[in-house]
């Protein structure tokens, strides 16, 4: 069954070559993601609960993508499929992943979860593999390896200072584990025909009900601090750019499948922790300057695998279940 846009389909939608815009695209995805993780520490220094932010600024950004869906005849049918990728989606991609995020910069500062991010490359990379979505590239496969060397150099590091939380370095990790299932679930089930604008709304709205339903649990609540003054301004710029985060997500993954959309975390710490450092005032170890080397690294050798294994991999736009 052709769960993606056909390639003839695919051009008609996109006039431009997937190999330029692709990468501009996950710049954009990466820059945005930066934001939107330095935005939540400013948001939990100001009294905000890790849920509470969370959940209005999804519901702002559910209303700005699901009104602009409609303004332009993109809306998606419901059904069986869709409702399923919808619930399935929002968990993994939104819901779940970006709790622990937000949760985790409180405990382990930006720095540290914007690197982490970095990791779901490798994981959605062995996924894909074996899905058969993607076949072996010696690039890409370098790519994900130096990644990873510099992701265990930070957590090894983090594990063995004096003021180390393993519970919350386990917590985060389950972030990345959780991103690359949902790469490789939007990717495999990604219903017949829909366009990126059709399906980025139901994913936000069937995260917001998750997110809604888990904060009914005794000792959790929605509220906005009263005393700070900006909090609602904060919560519409985070609505804003979860907008443009997540439909810049589909379009990235129909352009250029799921290991190169996994690729946005990578980008997204290296414009997120000089974020942290300038504006926030964030300490960095030395080990981190090596740990981000060895990702950055990774994403040249990632991207440079886009052109060299062209031959050999299948692109999303062209996937066939």
């Amino acid at each position: 069954m052709n769960i993606l846009p056909t390639s003839e389909s695919h051009k008609q939608l996109l006039p431009y070559h997937p190999r330029y815009v692709a990468p501009l695209i996950l710049l954009l995805a990466g820059l945005s993601l930066a934001i939107s993780t330095n935005l939540a520490k400013v948001a939990l220094g100001i009294g905000f609960t890790s849920l509470s932010y969370l959940v209005w600024s999804l519901a702002g950004a559910s209303f700005l993508l699901t009104t602009m869906s409609y303004l332009r005849g993109q809306s998606i049918q419901l059904n069986r499929q869709t409702l399923e990728y919808f619930i399935v989606s929002g968990f993994l991609t939104t819901a779940a992943s970006n709790l622990i995020f937000f949760s985790a910069v409180r405990h382990m500062g930006v720095g540290f979860v914007a690197l982490m991010m970095a990791l779901p490359p490798l994981l959605t990379y062995v996924g894909a593999l074996l899905l058969r979505i993607e076949q072996f590239c010696w690039w890409r496969a370098m790519g994900v390896s130096l990644a990873l060397i510099g992701i265990v150099v930070l957590v090894m590091q983090k594990w063995i200072s004096p003021n180390a939380d393993p519970a919350w370095i386990l917590i985060t990790l389950t972030g990345p584990i959780l991103l690359a299932i949902g790469n490789l679930y939007r990717t495999h089930r990604w219903p017949l025909g829909a366009s990126a604008e059709s399906l980025a709304p139901g994913m936000l709205l069937s995260a917001l009900t998750i997110l809604i339903i888990f904060s009914l649990l005794p000792g959790k609540n929605l509220n906005i601090p009263n005393e700070a003054p900006h909090a609602m301004s904060l919560i519409g710029i985070q609505a804003i750019i979860f907008a443009a985060q997540f439909l810049l997500l589909f379009t990235l993954q129909k352009l250029g499948g799921p290991v190169l959309l996994s690729l946005m975390g990578g980008v997204s710490a290296i414009f997120g922790v000089p974020i942290a450092v300038i504006l926030l005032d964030e300490a960095i170890a030395p080990v981190f300057l090596v740990s981000a080397l060895f990702v950055v690294a990774g994403i040249i050798c990632m991207l440079h695998g886009s052109k060299a294994c062209q031959g050999h991999t299948t692109l999303a736009a062209e996937y066939r279940g």
